[in-house]
């Protein structure tokens, strides 16, 4: 890779931001497509966001991708926010078109691109999503409409209780919340099709802890877990061990960051040479 006065830098923006796998997977992205483009993380502290995009300006920064926790701080900061961002308040992309700074998020797109992608079908299924964070409210969004039936639960009722119905309103989607404990996990498991994990149980400092237990797992169910480190958590060991379908975290990362890609550059994205960098790291990491 030469880097030169004229290499575009994108970056990706948060607190922690050390264990990110961002900058390998797009500069694997930038060098497979030729692109004069470089990728770096920068940790900003809350309350230096203002700053961080301001900076982004003065110093011509191309595009960042925005992690925790910063993904809703960022927004007053923008010029201009697509219409999922807006409606989810959470943005993970960032844009600069000759100063003006356009904010996306493509984590719902990436997750269900990764269930497709892994031959799951989200028309007429029944999906318990797990969680009610950025994440979650991401995921929710985007498979609202495809679904059958979604679920949503969470330990803090009134977190994702007036999100799910202006969900409802939105999509016209049959959108349960409840909180989150082994009775209702046990009441829509029975009948779920999809399972996804989107909170961080299963990472560090959780690693080795699942929020489902094992006995309720089944073959004919697809488990899906947006922890990417470590590679398999225990939700998704205990669910290969029944014979269910497992997705892990890392394809969400990679079609989430495909989705980047293709903002920042217009450029088709190479997903195979993104999750190839990606998983190299992992296995070294002894993920």
């Amino acid at each position: 890779m030469r880097i030169s006065g004229r290499t575009r830098v994108c970056a990706v923006i948060g607190d922690p931001v050390e264990h990110s796998l961002s900058p390998v997977m797009h500069n694997a992205a930038f060098e497979a497509k030729n692109l004069d483009f470089v990728f770096v993380s920068f940790r900003v502290e809350k309350g230096k966001v203002g700053s961080a995009l301001r900076g982004m300006r003065s110093l011509n920064i191309h595009g960042l991708n925005v992690t925790m926790p910063h993904k809703c701080a960022v927004l007053k900061y923008l010029d201009e926010v697509d219409e999922t961002a807006y409606f989810l308040g959470s943005v993970n992309t960032i844009l600069n078109c000759d100063g003006k700074l356009v904010g996306f998020n493509t984590d719902g797109s990436g997750a269900v691109i990764a269930l497709r992608e892994n031959n799951v079908t989200l028309q007429n299924a029944k999906l318990l999503l797990i969680g009610g964070g950025g994440a979650a409210k991401a995921i929710a969004h985007a498979v609202a409409a495809e679904v059958e039936e979604l679920v949503i639960l969470n330990r803090t009722l009134s977190k994702i209780a007036s999100f799910a119905e202006h969900l409802r309103r939105r999509c016209e989607a049959h959108v349960h919340v409840e909180k989150l404990s082994e009775a209702s996990i046990v009441e829509h498991l029975r009948n779920a099709d999809v399972l996804i994990n989107a909170t961080c149980v299963g990472m560090h400092p959780y690693s080795g802890q699942s929020l489902i237990p094992a006995r309720l797992l089944r073959s004919n169910l697809t488990v899906m877990d947006i922890v990417y480190h470590p590679l398999e958590t225990k939700l998704l060991s205990d669910a290969k061990a029944v014979g269910a379908k497992i997705i892990n975290g890392l394809e969400m990362l990679v079609y989430q960051g495909a989705a980047s890609f293709r903002i920042w550059t217009g450029v088709q994205p190479p997903v195979d040479i993104m999750r190839e960098a990606v998983l190299k790291v992992s296995n070294n990491q002894g993920a």
